[in-house]
């Protein structure tokens, strides 16, 4: 496949452009002017765009066959949560027209928590969420990762463990920690699994060895409800009649795209 990185230059999609190259994949990664590309494999391909605007990501998207997002807004405000977290996906979805590819998006635990002292500063939760919302209405194969904590895990967990309902944000974070390659190994290998597609989970490492392979892991997940704008076992915390009307605006625009 042709794979579209959004937010190459991270510490998560580093990884991700190594491993999908690593399998043969072709890599377009996308970049920032001020970014330092140093530290990229040398045989993706740079593209230069601001995420925050949809304009700059039309050729971006052209050619590709899947996109994976590992964006994040550094130090998020309510205004980056809202232009970087959400706004990169609904741009890079505005710019393929409803064009078909494949979808792995990262996002993060705790995103259902609303009243979490850290999203009611930041809003980063919450947008995250819609971002997701957005990649179900868009009628794609996706797969959307929730995270635990960064490298946080102790030596001995190397086994991926995939959960839902997004109940573990609470705990400490080297009880829900997780690798770096091990994120990046999943997001990639979801764009061509059937069994992932359509699936939200979050990602974690425990004790054992890394599985050698993940088709089972995922097969063993609820597929996320068509009649539900959210992961199968949810707690509802976001209520579409009370979104602002530009992000009902937005996801009505993306759904359209799927019919």
């Amino acid at each position: 496949m042709k794979i579209l990185v959004i937010g190459a230059t991270g510490s998560i999609g580093r990884e991700v452009v190594d491993y999908a190259i690593q399998l043969g994949h072709e890599v377009r990664a996308v970049v920032r002017k001020t970014s330092n590309t140093k530290y990229l494999n040398n045989a993706a391909e740079i593209f230069v765009a601001d995420i925050t605007k949809s304009d700059e990501l039309v050729e971006a998207v052209n050619g590709i066959d899947a996109v994976v997002f590992t964006h994040g807004a550094p130090s998020p405000t309510p205004s980056t949560s809202e232009s970087v977290n959400y706004g990169a996906v609904l741009n890079v979805l505005d710019a393929l027209k409803g064009r078909r590819v494949a979808i792995s998006l990262m996002t993060a635990i705790g995103v259902t928590t609303r009243q979490s002292s850290y999203n009611k500063s930041s809003q980063s939760g919450e947008w995250k969420l819609r971002s997701e919302r957005l990649v179900r209405a868009s009628g794609n194969h996706y797969t959307i990762v929730r995270p635990g904590w960064f490298d946080y895990q102790p030596a001995s967990d190397n086994k991926f463990w995939l959960a839902q309902g997004d109940t573990r944000a609470h705990l400490n974070p080297s009880e829900i920690g997780v690798a770096r390659e091990h994120i990046a190994r999943v997001l990639v290998e979801a764009l061509s699994s059937k069994s992932a597609n359509g699936k939200t989970f979050e990602l974690y490492d425990q004790t054992g060895d890394e599985q050698k392979e993940l088709e089972s892991e995922f097969a063993s997940l609820e597929p996320d409800k068509k009649s539900d704008s959210d992961g199968p076992l949810d707690k509802a915390g976001l209520p579409y009649e009370e979104e602002p009307t530009r992000v009902k605006k937005a996801l009505a625009r993306i759904s359209s795209f799927s019919e």
